[in-house]
């Protein structure tokens, strides 16, 4: 809980400096103001999408909100295997971001678990939002992902690449955990 209360003053601190009111910053995350302002406070803890579309709006990198570090690498940058910054953003996902040390990137690579759970298999599957394209590459397991009123099933191997400002969300599907790779491109300014 710490980290999310660490998190929830840098986002507020920012929304103060930048200006936006809570309506605003509650319109662009897709969030009552009520629900915004438990974010902001540190009651609950925040999706992927509710950082990565708070950072794109406060133009800072996302590790800085998650961190408070900027990144200062520009040339290249290794993350080595265990060593991406971790992230634990929705109901049992674990993502690692594999290019957190490196500054003005063009992209949000990240190592992906998606946890198998039986419970949620036959259940509406939560769809998000947020700008750019995002490229996902299974590893490990199945992913059952819907791209709005479309449903595929993906396997070791296969791949899918779509624009993020539709619909989409995943589980984890056929018994097992998925691993993945998600690589979320930024929208050109």
């Amino acid at each position: 809980m710490e980290m999310i209360a660490e998190i929830a003053q840098r986002i507020h601190a920012l929304r103060d400096i930048c200006e936006f009111t809570v309506e605003e910053m509650a319109e662009l995350t897709g969030c009552t103001v009520d629900e915004y302002l438990l974010a902001e406070a540190g009651k609950v803890d925040f999706s992927f999408t509710f950082i990565y579309k708070c950072a794109e709006k406060f133009k800072v990198d996302m590790v800085e909100l998650l961190t408070g570090e900027n990144p200062h690498l520009s040339f290249y940058s290794i993350v080595r295997n265990g060593d991406g910054l971790p992230m634990k953003r929705r109901s049992g996902f674990n993502y690692y971001h594999l290019g957190y040390r490196f500054k003005g990137k063009l992209c949000e690579p990240f190592l992906v678990t998606a946890p198998f759970s039986r419970k949620v298999q036959d259940e509406p599957i939560a769809l998000s939002t947020h700008e750019g394209q995002e490229f996902n590459y299974i590893l490990k397991g199945s992913l059952k992902i819907k791209l709005e009123d479309h449903t595929e099933v993906l396997h070791e191997g296969d791949s899918v690449l779509y624009d993020s400002s539709h619909g989409h969300g995943m589980i984890a599907t056929d018994g097992e955990d998925c691993v993945f790779l998600a690589i979320i491109l930024k929208k050109p300014e």
